[in-house]
């Protein structure tokens, strides 16, 4: 506990400091890798349950090899403590969710909607044009949160740098594949499902977090009475406790590829505003200190 706690603290400080890669992520290099290998398996015209095994195969085939790999070099003498603080540095985005946030909310300060239309186009897939900006930002930051943080960080506790490559992939994977339209409904059907299960803990965990360092009560009630009716099952205790934490309403109707999708009111209080893309912001910061926390205190009492 105390090597892994080590390893979480100085990533985050690494992650922070610098960021991601703004050019050679290897999760970009994996997501063009991903649709190369998707060629050979991926086709529309077969059946549902032949394009299911496809789907099934492909994630295999891509996860498994680069996680085991990932085992061996994780066990070397020193070496493999630095192979872990790269990786969980580039399997957490936690200074990404800033970097992409703020600009959104500066330029909704300055008056500037089109740029901030712009950059939250960047960051969310609904359409651009009928954005509440503020409230799509914020719930990215949250969804975000819990995915690009939270859960990669749990799964390196739970199984070390396998677990958290794993993770990660079958999460890029879920983004890239995980959509109920007529070209992934069947083919992404496996990666969707195995997402929700490796994010099921992780996301409640992030939406105590969220509650702990927010307004507790408003969140915890949030959770309770809405999180069951979204239509992700992690997504719904992420948002719900995240609105009630910043005492803000999430969800609602949005619009996707000119689809209106009618979407249940999260959380609690007034619609959201410039300004609470900060206090977003600062409630992920928050639970990432009350992380750290925790892990320090777990790491003494193991080292004692």
């Amino acid at each position: 506990m105390f090597t892994s706690t080590l390893i979480i603290i100085t990533a985050l400080a690494i992650d922070w400091l610098i960021g991601e890669p703004k050019r050679w992520h290897p999760l970009v290099g994996f997501g063009h890798l991903a649709n190369r290998t998707k060629r050979h398996f991926h086709q529309q015209k077969s059946s549902p349950k032949q394009q299911i095994i496809s789907g099934f195969l492909v994630v295999i085939a891509l996860l498994l090899p680069i996680s085991l790999a990932s085992y061996f070099v994780a066990k070397l003498d020193v070496i493999g403590e630095l192979f872990a603080v790269i990786i969980v540095t580039l399997c957490i985005g936690h200074k990404s969710l800033h970097d992409h946030a703020e600009p959104i909310a500066r330029a909704l300060q300055a008056g500037d909607i089109e740029q901030a239309r712009y950059y939250t186009s960047r960051i969310v897939s609904r359409d651009p044009a009928t954005l509440h900006i503020p409230r799509a930002t914020i719930e990215s930051v949250l969804e975000n949160g819990a995915d690009s943080v939270f859960s990669a960080l749990f799964w390196f506790l739970v199984g070390g740098v396998p677990a958290i490559i794993f993770y990660r992939l079958a999460n890029t994977l879920d983004a890239m594949w995980g959509y109920r339209n007529q070209q992934y409904l069947y083919f992404g059907r496996f990666t969707a499902r195995l997402d929700d299960v490796l994010n099921y803990i992780p996301a409640r965990l992030t939406a105590l977090s969220y509650a702990s360092v927010g307004k507790t009560k408003d969140a915890l009630d949030s959770w309770q009475q809405q999180a069951s009716q979204w239509d992700s099952p992690n997504a719904g205790p992420v948002m719900s406790a995240g609105g009630g934490a910043l005492n803000i309403t999430l969800g609602g109707p949005a619009q996707y590829d000119g689809i209106w999708h009618q979407r249940i009111i999260l959380g609690c209080g007034q619609e959201p505003v410039a300004a609470d893309i900060d206090r977003a912001l600062h409630l992920l910061r928050q639970s990432v200190l009350l992380w750290v926390a925790v892990l320090i205190l777990l790491a003494g009492l193991s080292y004692a």
